[in-house]
């Protein structure tokens, strides 16, 4: 039995929104500033597809002859920018939110997950740097 035209028809169409989306439309192309900052657009992406078909007999068809096909198929494709990530020189990652308010408390979580990562690296780091003086002092202490 030969393959019927709505599989062909589903094909061309996947094959098509394929081309459409690929990572690059999600995570942007990173741009790198005169001053050595990098930005990185975050986009969102939002795609749908229909596909079908009628197999019908015309008025005058000859008998055991195959059935007409018609069909169509169609694709629609919506990106809209999210935020742009940007890393600093120093290594610092913020995120420049494209809407002015985050519409849910999971969308203002993650928008605070960069500067949480960077006040507990400064934390640690200048923990670290007042560790090593104190403990020689309370070493001395204790002799």
């Amino acid at each position: 039995m030969s393959e019927h035209p709505i599989s062909n028809l589903m094909t061309e169409t996947m094959a098509k929104i394929k081309e459409m989306v690929d990572v690059n439309t999600i995570i942007g192309t990173p741009i790198t500033t005169a001053d050595g900052t990098t930005v990185i657009p975050v986009s969102k992406v939002t795609f749908g597809f229909a596909s079908g078909g009628s197999d019908f007999a015309p008025k005058h068809m000859p008998q055991g002859a195959p059935l007409a096909f018609g069909g169509g198929g169609g694709a629609g494709v919506t990106v809209s920018p999210v935020c742009f990530l940007i890393i600093g020189t120093d290594g610092s990652a913020n995120i420049l939110g494209v809407n002015a308010q985050a519409s849910t408390t999971v969308d203002r979580l993650v928008e605070m997950i960069p500067g949480a990562i960077n006040k507990v690296s400064s934390f640690v780091e200048g923990y670290k740097g007042k560790a090593g003086p104190n403990m020689d002092r309370t070493a001395e202490a204790d002799e």
